[in-house]
């Protein structure tokens, strides 16, 4: 092999399907630098929801949380699953990795003005950006992979088509442009279900798995960081109250890390129905998790009296994303248990949201999570010594 060939493949190989039972598959450091990157952008999801909650603008603070949430996890979603059956990690993937990560800091660059002016016009184009480096990849995966050609080819036809749809959507009138979104949203999201169709690409469940823990981590990041806000506040405010807050929302998220990685974990199913339902209902669990320190954050401003909310109204700005957690973690990896474990997870999720009525919602939320975890831990135990649930 000549020195030209070999510096030749170091930049361009060809995009040729991976092994789905590839061992020893982990996240690469151009994805963990894609995660990074997107630590900007839900911060700055999570930093805008908390800005609505505590003015008292619900429903304004939902349905924006929302829309910029869907942009933010359909782009790393796609980077992903993409990755985990194609990544070539030759230079040009990886220069099509940093444009899409250009893209996801334009998306985070417009944030506050989806939120507070409704303009999702800075969104769109970082979104686009990165759709357009998805575009590239699926268009050297078809040519590479002939037999999963069709495949890549719907992928790349798909994604360009609805990226048109975005772009379009720009200049319709304002009241056009929600109705506009749920459509492309949807048509983004059926994306993959029309191409899978023409054949399964080859993802690495392991991978896959990983790659959703580490992306779990980042949202559950942002909570703690609302937490270490609460503590900072309440030593500048000279608020001793507030440590006990930090305390109880400290105890809220280790609760939620520990029922995500509690042992053993799930694999995403190797059914085309199964995967994209264990893919698409992370979103809830990321929005939920991120959410979460938006509503800590909002408890903050409450017991500082700069929140125009109601102490009922704090708690939930807590308690409904915690509930949507459990019930989402429960719908996605514990529905197949039998007894007690079958209703422990709706039960628990059903008492986080009469929590905000007693005196002290978030502490209460605290110990509710504080004994779901040790009723997991003590049926986990009885498990593997083979004693009954």
């Amino acid at each position: 092999m000549t020195t030209s060939t070999t510096r030749f493949r170091s930049w361009y190989r060809p995009m040729r399907a991976r092994r789905p039972d590839e061992p020893h598959r982990t996240a690469t450091p151009l994805e963990l630098f894609f995660d990074l990157c997107f630590v900007v952008a839900v911060a700055q999801a999570s930093g805008s929801l908390h800005h609505d909650l505590a003015e008292n603008h619900l429903g304004h603070a939902v349905l924006s949380y929302l829309t910029v949430f869907f942009a933010i996890w359909w782009a790393w979603m796609n980077f992903t699953w993409f990755a985990s059956a194609y990544d070539t990690d030759d230079d040009v993937y990886r220069a099509t990795g940093l444009v899409q990560i250009a893209g996801a800091l334009i998306l985070a660059a417009g944030v506050p003005r989806a939120f507070t002016e409704a303009d999702f016009t800075t969104i769109t184009y970082g979104y686009v950006v990165m759709r357009l480096g998805t575009i590239v990849n699926w268009l050297r995966a078809a040519a590479g992979n002939p037999d999963r050609r069709a495949t890549a080819i719907a992928y790349a036809v798909g994604v360009f088509v609805v990226q048109l749809g975005w772009l379009l959507r720009l200049a319709l009138p304002d009241g056009w442009r929600l109705p506009a979104f749920l459509v492309l949203a949807l048509a983004d999201v059926l994306v993959p279900l029309v191409a899978e169709r023409r054949g399964k690409t080859s993802w690495h469940p392991h991978h896959i798995a990983e790659r959703y823990q580490l992306f779990t981590l980042i949202v559950l990041g942002e909570a703690i960081l609302s937490i270490s806000v609460a503590i900072q506040t309440g030593v500048d405010a000279g608020n001793p109250g507030l440590w006990g807050l930090a305390a109880a929302g400290a105890v809220i998220v280790f609760a939620l890390w520990w029922l995500y990685f509690d042992r053993p974990g799930r694999l995403p199913p190797s059914s085309l129905r199964g995967s994209l339902f264990w893919g698409y209902g992370h979103y809830l669990i990321f929005a939920a998790v991120a959410a979460v320190g938006a509503g800590l954050a909002v408890a903050v401003d409450h017991d500082l009296h700069t929140a125009h909310v109601s102490s009922q109204t704090a708690g939930y700005a807590v308690a409904v994303p915690v509930a949507v957690y459990l019930i989402t973690l429960w719908a996605l990896h514990l529905r197949w248990k039998r007894g007690l474990g079958l209703v422990l997870f709706p039960i628990a999720a059903v008492l986080v949201l009469a929590a905000p009525w007693l005196p002290a919602p978030v502490p209460a939320l605290a110990g509710l999570l504080f004994v779901l975890v040790a009723v997991t831990l003590l049926m986990r135990h009885r498990q593997s010594t083979g004693v009954p649930a």
